[in-house]
């Protein structure tokens, strides 16, 4: 075990490396800064909660479907934000345009 963790971290600094060569600014923080995770999580358990806890998918394919349908027909048009003054994504991707 103690192998792999000392395998990751030495992966992960090359990552690291190469990203900084690359003008790639990482947005991972630093364990146990909670925040920088908060938006991809909430996104992550909504539709874990709306969609993929509520029936079994027979393929991927039909599961990566349902998933682009959910986000583009409900989340983006009509989900409200709070890091976005309550609004949804395209309400608020349109004031940005406008």
């Amino acid at each position: 075990m103690r192998r792999s963790v000392a395998s990751a971290q030495c992966a992960s600094t090359a990552y690291a490396r190469l990203a900084g060569r690359l003008g790639v600014r990482l947005s991972v923080g630093r364990r146990g800064q909670c925040c920088d995770n908060a938006l991809a999580e909430s996104f992550f358990a909504t539709i874990k909660g709306e969609l993929l806890d509520e029936r079994r998918w027979p393929t991927r394919a039909a599961s990566r479907s349902a998933i682009f349908e959910f986000i583009e027909s409900w989340y983006n048009p009509r989900g409200l934000h709070s890091s976005l003054g309550y609004v949804s994504p395209a309400a608020y991707e349109q004031a940005r345009a406008a």
